[in-house]
């Protein structure tokens, strides 16, 4: 785990790599903003479902050295989203609170990303052990926040791509969440734990 861990780190530097990589090779296609925004968007939603999928590994495999991991994947999910919005209110919003704000209001795939960020917010501030021994029983009731936002960012890309009329890939998403949170009923529990034996 020492040497994986800061392996699997340095991978998950390398969506952001390639956006650097590309930028500095003034290779970001004809709407470079676009571009940066939809990659990292697509990355922070990767992340949570790579993160979502600690549990049912760990189910499968009895090994708890992926439960190790999800943490930091977690935060790495929290980072590209937070690329992802900042990206959007620096460039798009040109950092105006009230431009933001009536873009929230108005727009219902717009309000599930912001909703999102908001839900993936206290998750990301209480991702270390001070916070796990301060909160108790309430830090898992807490974490279980990561259900909803499983739900949210899937309605914020459902609703951006239903404008587009451009579905497919954000069903395959939708379906590799749902799979995910199914993983956690009692009933499919028990049947990834006999899987093992």
């Amino acid at each position: 785990m020492k040497l994986l861990k800061p392996a699997i780190f340095l991978l998950c530097l390398l969506p952001l790599a390639r956006l650097v990589w590309f930028g500095i090779h003034d290779d970001l296609g004809a709407n470079p903003i676009e571009f940066i925004t939809r990659s990292t968007g697509t990355w922070a939603l990767v992340f949570l479902c790579i993160t979502l999928a600690m549990t049912p590994l760990r189910l499968i495999t009895g090994l708890t050295s992926w439960i190790k991991l999800r943490r930091m994947l977690g935060l790495f999910c929290f980072f590209y989203a937070s690329i992802h919005f900042s990206i959007w209110f620096w460039l798009d919003q040109n950092l105006d609170l009230q431009s933001m704000w009536s873009d929230v209001v108005k727009r219902p795939f717009i309000t599930m990303g912001f909703l999102t960020l908001v839900l993936l917010i206290p998750l990301a501030l209480t991702s270390n052990q001070w916070s796990v021994r301060q909160l108790g029983k309430r830090w898992s009731l807490l974490h279980k926040l990561v259900y909803l936002l499983a739900c949210t960012v899937i309605a914020h890309y459902w609703w951006h791509k239903a404008g587009k009329n451009d579905l497919d890939t954000v069903s395959i998403y939708g379906a590799v969440i749902l799979m995910l949170l199914a993983c956690r009923l009692p009933v499919v529990k028990s049947f990834l734990q006999r899987l093992r034996g």
